[in-house]
């Protein structure tokens, strides 16, 4: 099965830019023939009744989606499993760093680069992302905790439970951190170093770049699109698939044999004015706040008369945002082209 997806997560309502993205991961769906499908990301913080309000925000501007949506809470046994593997075969190991150790970590001056920093892959494609320096993602770990003893290991644990990591260089057979590309259908081919990333929190939860892996590969999903913030991760996420799959530790969907290429997507945020992403103090920016649909559990409904907007007036705003028509979502289908969309944000200054 050929599929896309949008996976949400329930923390509140869905602003524009969410629904913008949204709309951009049907019509990617729609326009190449693969089924859509909606997964909720619960994993970290839930609002009570943020899932079924999004779901009527979605439904509201038109989507639809080809399954019952799926949450990651009921999919723990999946994640175990994954993880299980990556332990049995060495490639996993505890870390008791802060995020305070780890920031301290990476911005101390070094006399060298690290084979992370300083690994290099040809470079062929037109994105600014791919040219020169190897990308790291946000936050990447410069392995303090890899190589610690079990008695050190054992005084750590009495202090601050252990997260783990992935020992990237060992799963990939190198001396020093791998190095990784994908393509992006908007960015061209994207480069960067794969650390040793996160796959359990010290908390117990499971990580976003363990969980989202899993998911798609699991539920058959091909296309990734989603927010161009996310771009830098993109790299370490395929590469754990390559790992996991080729472990055996997914459960492989239909009669696939071979992992399917990722088409990624990532496409630009809605900011605004000051080139932040959208809050509740831009005025306007959520179906509820525009009086389109009750908040949840009936707050955030505007006490003035009624608005002028509908969710049809909303999606038309969107659609035309990034270049299409927006009299219909079949219209805007019809028109779509992936090469012709926007590659810069969306300046939000307010709705007339």
């Amino acid at each position: 099965m050929r599929a896309g997806r949008y996976a949400p997560s329930p923390t509140g309502q869905l602003h524009l830019g969410n629904l913008r993205t949204a709309l951009l991961a049907w019509l990617f769906a729609r326009h190449t023939e693969r089924t859509f499908l909606l997964r909720i990301e619960d994993l970290d913080r839930v609002r009570a009744g943020a899932e079924a309000q999004q779901l009527r925000e979605l439904e509201a501007i038109g989507l639809n989606w080809d399954a019952e949506p799926v949450r990651q809470s009921e999919r723990i046994d999946l994640y175990e499993h994954a993880l299980d593997v990556l332990r049995e075969r060495g490639l996993v190991y505890e870390c008791f760093c802060s995020r305070k150790d780890i920031a301290e970590a990476t911005s101390a001056p070094h006399p060298t680069q690290s084979p992370a920093s300083s690994a290099q892959l040809p470079d062929d494609g037109p994105s600014p992302h791919s040219a020169g320096r190897l990308l790291l993602p946000p936050g990447s770990y410069p392995g303090t905790c890899r190589n610690l003893s079990e008695s050190e290991r054992e005084r750590r644990r009495r202090d601050r439970p252990a997260a783990l990591r992935i020992d990237a260089a060992r799963a990939a057979g190198t001396d020093g951190a791998p190095a990784h590309q994908v393509t992006d259908v908007l960015h061209g081919t994207v480069r960067a170093a794969v650390d040793d990333f996160v796959l359990r929190r010290n908390d117990g939860a499971f990580a976003y770049n363990l969980a989202v892996v899993v998911d798609d590969l699991t539920q058959g999903v091909d296309q990734v699109v989603r927010g161009d913030d996310l771009l830098s991760s993109a790299p370490r996420q395929d590469w754990l698939a390559g790992v996991l799959w080729d472990a055996g530790a997914i459960e492989v969907p239909g009669e696939a044999q071979d992992r399917p290429v990722t088409e990624y997507a990532h496409v630009p945020l809605v900011l605004n004015a000051e080139g932040k992403r959208l809050a509740k103090r831009d005025g306007a920016v959520t179906l509820e706040d525009m009086g389109v649909l009750d908040g949840l559990d009936g707050q955030d409904i505007p006490d003035t008369e009624p608005a002028p907007w509908t969710a049809d007036r909303v999606r038309t705003v969107l659609l035309e945002s990034v270049g299409l028509p927006g009299e219909s979502l079949d219209a805007a289908l019809d028109a779509f082209a992936p090469d012709r969309l926007p590659r810069t944000p969306w300046i939000f200054t307010g709705l007339d």
